[in-house]
């Protein structure tokens, strides 16, 4: 047997009622349902709120030449009750619109948010930013930039973005996940990345261009 692998599907859950709560900037859905247990039986009905949304794509910026990485800083509302600041340093992001490929997404986001292209784009991973409430499934890149041109404040007047450009050398971006001054989880997962595969992808890149 697999244990990487549920012996449970969603075939194994029963939707009974579903409600829209709340549609405005967020998404909110009622859910009343049951599932199976794992020994058998039912467990349910129950009430679930859940968070709708469209899946994220993030671009780790990584230039390998001068070992940096690029990053932005913005304000973000759930990190209000934060001590230090509610300015968090973070990956170039952004939501997939309808029939949009995640490439595409990445090289948007880099454009509108870092006013740079990123080129050779390589996924890192995929993977649910929080389950237990909602649906978002976030797909992570690293793609190759010029770091020397990174710099600016940039993002759109018509979503109020108000976004600072930051370069970083993988050894301050290192320190920063050690600190603590880099906390979010996409961030996190993405320079743990680089910091493993680094060499690799100094040798595939810059071994492309030798």
């Amino acid at each position: 047997m697999n244990k990487l692998q549920p012996r449970l599907a969603s075939s194994d859950v029963e939707i009974l009622d579903r409600q829209v709560c709340h549609r405005r900037f967020l998404k909110v859905d009622l859910l009343t349902l049951k599932h199976r247990r794992h020994e058998g039986g039912w467990i349910g009905p129950m009430e679930r709120e859940l968070l709708v949304k469209d899946q994220a794509v993030g671009v780790l910026l990584y230039d390998p030449e001068r070992d940096e990485i690029v990053m932005v800083r913005q304000f973000r509302v759930g990190v209000m009750d934060d001590k230090s600041s509610p300015w968090l340093l973070e990956l170039v992001a952004g939501m997939v619109d309808k029939d949009e490929s995640h490439e595409t997404v990445a090289c948007r986001e880099s454009e509108e948010e870092a006013n740079l292209k990123p080129r050779d784009l390589i996924k890192i991973s995929d993977y649910y930013n929080s389950p237990g409430t909602s649906n978002e499934r976030v797909i992570l890149f690293c793609g190759r930039v010029d770091a020397s041109e990174a710099g600016g404040v940039f993002g759109l007047d018509d979503e109020f973005e108000d976004i600072e450009v930051v370069t970083l050398s993988c050894e301050q971006a290192a320190a920063g996940l050690s600190d603590g001054s880099i906390d979010n989880a996409m961030s996190i997962i993405a320079i743990q990345w680089l910091l493993l595969n680094k060499s690799q992808l100094q040798q595939r890149w810059l071994g492309e261009a030798g």
